[in-house]
C-alpha cells in the first residue's frame, strides 16, 4: 500500500462512458481513490451504491469519487447503470494502475490462494498528496467513514 504523505502516482484510465480520466484533472479537490475486486458483487454494489448516494454530500467537501477495478469499461458501464451509480469508476483490465497503487494481492477464496485486488482506499488532498490510506476497508460502511473523515479535515 502506498504511503500516507506521499504523492499520488498520476494515471489515465478510461471511465464507464469509455472517456479518459486523469487523476491530475482533480488537482484542486478531494479525491477518495478506491479500488474494489468485482462489479456487480455483493460487496461492491453495496461500497459503489453508497458512495453514489452519498455524492453530493462529498461535493459540498470539494470532493470526488473514483472507484477503480480490474473490470473492462463495458462491464463498468452495465454496473453503473444497473445500479444508476453517480461516481466515476474506472476500468484497469491491465492492471498497471491497481499494482502502481498496490492493491493487487495474493488472497484467499474458498480455501484456494488466488491473486485480486484488495479492497482498499485512498484520500488525496487538493496537491494531490495521499493523506489517508486503509487496506481490507468494509464495504458496507466506507463511503459513510470516509465521507465523516473528510468533513473533518
Amino acid at each position: 500500500m502506498l504511503e500516507v504523505g506521499t504523492k499520488a502516482p498520476d494515471f489515465t484510465l478510461c471511465d464507464q462512458n469509455n472517456k479518459e480520466v486523469k487523476l491530475s484533472d482533480y488537482l484542486g479537490k478531494k479525491v477518495v481513490l478506491y479500488f474494489y475486486p468485482k462489479d456487480n458483487t455483493a460487496g461492491c454494489t453495496k461500497q459503489a451504491c453508497g458512495f453514489s448516494e452519498s455524492i453530493e454530500n462529498f461535493h459540498v467537501e470539494n470532493c470526488e469519487v473514483i472507484g477503480i477495478s480490474k473490470d473492462t469499461v463495458a462491464s463498468h458501464k452495465r454496473f453503473e447503470e444497473k445500479q444508476n451509480l453517480k461516481i466515476t469508476i474506472l476500468a484497469n483490465p491491465e492492471l498497471d494502475v491497481i499494482k502502481m497503487y498496490d492493491v493487487y494481492h495474493e488472497k484467499n477464496m474458498y480455501g484456494k490462494k488466488v491473486m485480486g485486488v484488495v479492497r482498499t482506499t485512498y484520500l488525496i488532498d487538493e496537491n494531490g498528496m495521499i493523506i489517508y490510506a486503509k487496506e481490507k476497508v468494509k464495504a458496507a460502511t466506507n463511503p459513510a467513514d470516509m465521507l465523516e473523515f473528510v468533513r473533518n479535515r
